[in-house]
């Protein structure tokens, strides 16, 4: 990774490239921002080699639900994930796309049934719809926040039933003490939001949607746009 980022091959990396370079890992801002700062450890602005293995492994940690602490650096963890298709180390959406669901079809009937009682309308719910279920688990309000922002895979300011399943998924998990993840392992991302595969200079196909989803949804970057199947069930 570091001969893409060290273009001057000085043996240190400016907070400049370093972004432009960590945001196509997935990660939010904030996971980023507390990547970087863990990273930099004199806060001069500046990576050296030694300190961009650090943030590397530490977006590797966030990638797989790890807490972005020093403590999780001894942790094995496989190498981060970066959408550049010009990486060595992508792992291609192939391997993700083989993973069964984490949600299990009996919980998925559940949060189905959960969903259908919230008149979603056109097949979607809007955060207003939304939160007093969250709330309702009682869970703190930071933890929650981190709930919709993994949930809203498409970024849309709202849930379809996959997504809203996920929320629920997530929320039973804090609940029964475990930790939210930083970012949206790939066992969790349902299969309709799952990226085909990338070919090197090929435009992934984006298949037609039948929901009305698209219609006012501004583009996200590139990069992070899943190709929106419509669901046979």
């Amino acid at each position: 990774f570091l001969p893409q980022v060290d273009s001057a091959n000085a043996g240190r990396v400016l907070a400049s490239d370093a972004a432009v370079f960590l945001k196509k890992s997935g990660l939010t801002d904030l996971v980023l921002g507390k990547i970087w700062d863990l990273a930099d450890t004199d806060g001069k602005g500046i990576l050296n080699k030694q300190e961009f293995f650090v943030a590397l492994r530490l977006v590797a940690c966030a990638q797989n639900g790890l807490d972005v602490s020093l403590n999780s650096l001894n942790l094995p963890v496989p190498p981060p994930r970066f959408t550049d298709t010009s990486s060595p180390l992508l792992l291609s959406g192939a391997t993700s796309s083989d993973l069964p669901w984490a949600v299990k079809p009996e919980d998925k009937a559940k949060y189905d049934a959960i969903f259908d009682s919230l008149n979603p309308v056109n097949g979607l719910l809007s955060g207003d719809k939304v939160k007093p279920v969250l709330l309702n688990s009682k869970l703190p309000v930071d933890i929650l926040g981190r709930v919709w922002e993994l949930s809203d895979i498409d970024r849309d300011g709202m849930l379809d039933r996959d997504e809203f399943a996920v929320a629920m998924f997530l929320v039973y998990c804090a609940l029964e003490k475990e930790p939210v993840p930083m970012s949206l392992p790939a066992a969790l991302v349902p299969p309709s939001k799952r990226k085909p595969l990338n070919v090197p200079g090929v435009m992934p196909l984006i298949p037609p949607s039948t929901s009305t989803k698209d219609s006012h949804q501004s583009l996200p970057p590139v990069g992070i746009l899943a190709a929106k199947t419509p669901l046979t069930q």
